[in-house]
């Protein structure tokens, strides 16, 4: 079997060629794809395939897919030209006659009205109308949203979001790695949908407390409009339309466009998922 993980440069991408070859996978089976290929020199000391790959070039895409059986598209990060990439791939799958394309969507991207699930929906859409066999792993939120933006927070002594008492169904970023790597090796996979969250729900209050209690430093929510959340995103640095995208996504949170209950996630991963206290623990551990 020939594996490619598209993006594999990516936290994401190195944690689904990790959660592979503890599967089992035998390393020259898998196919390690990204622009900066010296970033996966671990792996490629491992005996992974590494293959330099752009999704804006059709030429690296055809390239990288030759030969492959099995292909994860983790989706592109800049916002804006995923629609195109995402196409360039499918219909690279497509001339190769991959067996199966798992592509990373967003949670409920059927349903939600979150701005930021525009592009998922496009692209799974195309594939729809690709007649390539796929399965969509619809991940939701990362718990490392939170944990990694912890020193400022601390700093601040407080989060601010538009997301009222809404929930979200976080999980850690191995935990969705995992499951991807589940998918990957199992038969029968073609045309199944996953709608991928951690096990229990947490509001932004309970984030807030979480952080207080693993840190000793009392840490509040403070809940603003979103126009309100867009001038302090944009404060502090973030670009004017992606602190706009964040705001909105913040609505979804408080709509619950991101709370998943399917269990998708612990089953395929085999165990509990990540929970938020055991996130937010380690990352203060490591602060």
């Amino acid at each position: 079997m020939s594996i490619v993980v598209t993006g594999a440069t990516g936290q994401l991408g190195r944690h689904v060629l990790e959660a592979l070859l503890e599967r089992g996978v035998p390393a020259e089976e898998i196919v390690a794809a990204g622009r900066s290929v010296g970033k996966l020199s671990d792996f490629a000391e491992r005996g992974v395939q590494v293959k330099p790959m752009d999704y804006a070039d059709a030429d690296s895409v055809a390239a990288t897919l030759k030969g492959a059986e099995r292909v994860l598209l983790i989706s592109g990060s800049e916002v804006g030209q995923r629609v195109q990439q995402h196409r360039t791939v499918i219909e690279a799958a497509k001339a190769e006659g991959v067996e199966l394309l798992a592509y990373t969507s967003i949670a409920n991207a059927d349903t939600t009205a979150m701005k930021l699930a525009d592009e998922h929906k496009a692209t799974e859409a195309l594939l729809r109308g690709s007649g390539v066999p796929f399965v969509l792993l619809r991940n939701g939120w990362y718990l490392e949203n939170y944990t990694e933006q912890l020193a400022g927070t601390l700093a601040q002594g407080a989060l601010a979001g538009s997301a009222g008492e809404g929930k979200v169904s976080a999980a850690a970023r191995v935990d969705y790695a995992h499951a991807a790597a589940a998918v990957l090796v199992a038969g029968g996979q073609a045309g199944k949908v996953y709608e991928l969250g951690g096990d229990d729900a947490f509001s932004m209050a309970d984030l807030a407390a979480e952080i207080s209690t693993a840190t000793g430093r009392i840490v509040t929510y403070n809940d603003l409009p979103a126009e309100e959340y867009v001038g302090v995103l944009t404060g502090v640095g973030v670009p004017g339309a992606f602190a706009e995208i964040l705001a909105d996504s913040d609505l979804g949170i408080a709509r619950g466009d991101l709370l998943v209950s399917t269990g998708d996630l612990r089953r395929l991963i085999g165990r509990p998922t990540t929970s938020l206290g055991q996130a937010v623990r380690s990352a203060a551990a490591s602060a």
